[in-house]
C-alpha cells in the first residue's frame, strides 16, 4: 500500500515536497488554510493591475525545472521564463546609476566607468563568490547539517579543508570593505545580506555566495510573473496525483508513542504515515504540536527582518526604471541599526521598486505601471504600525523625488499596503519575520530548526523558517533535503525509522 503523507502548507517548499514524494509513489494530500496555494508567493489584483505579493526575484530556476523532470514531464509545457540581461538598476541621490548587467564583463566595465573600480576587482570577487558556493552548496544548501553522519561525507570533509576560505568569522561588510575601496560598491554587495533578512554588518561573509546566484548563474523572470511558479507547480502536483484541500486548516499533528499517527481537521483525526510541515516553526509548535518541547533558540535568537510594501497602480510609464530597482539610503549603517536595534524605520530607507509590467504588459493597463515599492522593516513587536506606515510612505515619496526627480504621489491611482502585521496574519510568519531567524550570527545556520525531529518518527520540516533558510531557492532546497531524509528513513539498513541528529 502507498504510504499516506500529509503536507501542511502549500508554499513553494510544501508543493515541491508533495511533488517529490508523489514522484516516488507516495499518496500525498496537501492541506492549505488559505483559499489559494502559494504561501508567501501570492498575487494581488485591483482595478486592472496585477501584483506579485511575495518574492520578486527568480534565481536558480533549475530547482524548479528539476521537479518536472522528476515526474517525467517537460518543464516548458508548464512553465516558461527568460534570463534577464540586467538583474537590477542601482540609484544613488547624487545621480549615480549602475546597471547590473548579466554579462559579468559588462557589469565590471559599468562599475569601472561609474565608480573607478578596476574591472578585475569585480570579476575576482564574483569568482570568489562562485568558489564559496561550490564549497558550501552540498554542505549547507542541499544536505542536512543536523545529521552527524553527514560530516563524514566528501563534501563536508572538503568544506572543513577550506574552512579558512569560508569567511565565517568576519562580517559581510568588513570583507566587502577590504575587497572594494569605493563605498557605493561596498554598499551594492552589502545589500545581499537582506536576501535572508539580515544585516551586512553582522552576518558572516560566507553569505557572499549570494551574488554568485544572481550574477554568475543569472537572474530570471517567469513569463506571467512570479506567481506563475506556484501555478505551474500546483498544476504539476495535481497531474501526478497530489490532492489539495484549500480553505482547510490543520488543527493538530497527532503523535503517539513518538510516532506520527495523523492530523486533526475540523475536530476529526485522519490517519497519515508521514507528515511534512511547511508551516513557520514557531506557530507550528505553539498550535499544532502543543505537547512537544519548544526549541527555545527560536525565540531567544534575533529574528529576520520583515517588510513594508506599497502596491501602487501608477499613471504613466517611467523608462528610467527597469524591472528591479534599488534606491539606496544615504545612511546605510544607521538603517540596519534601526531595523535590528531600535526595531524602527529610518527616515531615509533603502527603497526597492519592482515593476513586473516592464516584462508582463498585461500586469498594468495601457499607459500605466504596477509599482511594488518595498522597504525592509523590523519584526512586529507591537510598534505603532499605523504611524510608521504613514510616516514611511511620506519618506518613500520624498526619496523617489530626490533620487529620480519624480513626484510619484501625483501618479498613484490605486494603492494597497502590507506591513509586518498583515504579513504575519496572511502567511503565518511569526512576528512577520520573512525568513525565521536572521543570519546575524556566525553560528546561525546551525541554530535553524532541522528538517526532521529525532524524537518523532516520520515528522519532517520544510520551508523558509527551517534549514537551509528563506527565499525560493532555499525553500526548494529544503524540499530536496527532506526527500533524502524520508528515503534514508525508509532505507535505513539497521531498520530504524529515525533520522540521525537532534
Amino acid at each position: 500500500m502507498k504510504q499516506k503523507t500529509a503536507v501542511i502548507g502549500s508554499g513553494a517548499a510544501g508543493i515541491a515536497s508533495a511533488i517529490r514524494l508523489a514522484a516516488k509513489g507516495y499518496d500525498v494530500s496537501v492541506f492549505e488554510q488559505a483559499s489559494q496555494p502559494g504561501g508567501k508567493i501570492s498575487e494581488l489584483r485591483m482595478i486592472g493591475f496585477r501584483f506579485d505579493k511575495g518574492p520578486s526575484l527568480f534565481t536558480m530556476p533549475g530547482l524548479v525545472d528539476e521537479l518536472f523532470t522528476l515526474c517525467g514531464k517537460d518543464p516548458r509545457h508548464y512553465f516558461n521564463y527568460q534570463q534577464l540581461d540586467q538583474s537590477c538598476k542601482y540609484f544613488w541621490e547624487d545621480g549615480t546609476v549602475i546597471n547590473a548587467w548579466h554579462d559579468t564583463g559588462d557589469f565590471a566595465n559599468e562599475v569601472a566607468q561609474k565608480c573607478g573600480v578596476a574591472p578585475s576587482r569585480i570579476t575576482k570577487f564574483l569568482k570568489k563568490s562562485e568558489k564559496l558556493y561550490k564549497i558550501t552548496k552540498d554542505v549547507f544548501l542541499f544536505n542536512s547539517i543536523h545529521k552527524f553522519s553527514n560530516f563524514f561525507l566528501p563534501p563536508y570533509r572538503k568544506a572543513l579543508f577550506h574552512l579558512h576560505e569560508l569567511d565565517v568569522f568576519t562580517s559581510m561588510h568588513n570583507r566587502n570593505s577590504k575587497w572594494f575601496s569605493h563605498p557605493k560598491i561596498v554598499q551594492l554587495f552589502d545589500r545581499y545580506a537582506t536576501y535572508n533578512g539580515s544585516s551586512p554588518y553582522k552576518t558572516p561573509a560566507t553569505l557572499n555566495i549570494i551574488p554568485h546566484l544572481e550574477h554568475n548563474i543569472g537572474a530570471y523572470f517567469p513569463a506571467r510573473g512570479m506567481y506563475q511558479i506556484i501555478e505551474s507547480l500546483y498544476q504539476l502536483a495535481r497531474d501526478v496525483g497530489v490532492k489539495f484541500f484549500l480553505n482547510t486548516a490543520v488543527e493538530k499533528i497527532i503523535v503517539k508513542d513518538n510516532t506520527i499517527k495523523g492530523v486533526r481537521i475540523n475536530g476529526k483525526t485522519e490517519a497519515f504515515d508521514i507528515v511534512v510541515s511547511d508551516v513557520d516553526i514557531v506557530p507550528l509548535y505553539k498550535k499544532l504540536l502543543p505537547g512537544q518541547a519548544f526549541p527555545a533558540k527560536q525565540l531567544e535568537l534575533e529574528r529576520s527582518s520583515s517588510a513594508m510594501i506599497f502596491y501602487w497602480g501608477v499613471e504613466g510609464q517611467f523608462p528610467k526604471l527597469g524591472l528591479h530597482n534599488i534606491l539606496f539610503s544615504e545612511r546605510y549603517k544607521e538603517e540596519f541599526d534601526h531595523l535590528f536595534r531600535s526595531k524602527s524605520i529610518i527616515d531615509d530607507p533603502t527603497v526597492y521598486v519592482f515593476i513586473s509590467s516592464k516584462k508582463v504588459a498585461t500586469d498594468a493597463p495601457a499607459g500605466k505601471e504596477n509599482w511594488y515599492v518595498m522597504i525592509n522593516a523590523p519584526e512586529n513587536i507591537g510598534q505603532d504600525w499605523d504611524m510608521l506606515v504613514s510616516e514611511t510612505r511620506k519618506n518613500i515619496i520624498k526619496k523617489i523625488k530626490r533620487t529620480l526627480g519624480v513626484d510619484i504621489e501625483k501618479h498613484i491611482v490605486a494603492e494597497h499596503v502590507a506591513d509586518p502585521r498583515s504579513i504575519e496574519k496572511e502567511t503565518g510568519s511569526f512576528r512577520g519575520s520573512l525568513y525565521g531567524l536572521s543570519s546575524n550570527n556566525k553560528f546561525s545556520a546551525f541554530y535553524r530548526h532541522p528538517n526532521f525531529k529525532k524524537s518523532i518518527k516520520n515528522l519532517f520540516f520544510t520551508g523558509g523558517s527551517v534549514h537551509p533558510g528563506g527565499g525560493i531557492p532555499l525553500a526548494l532546497a529544503s524540499a530536496k533535503i527532506i526527500d533524502k531524509e524520508i528515503f534514508d528513513t525508509k532505507e535505513n539498513k539497521h531498520g530504524s525509522t529515525k533520522p540521525e541528529g537532534r
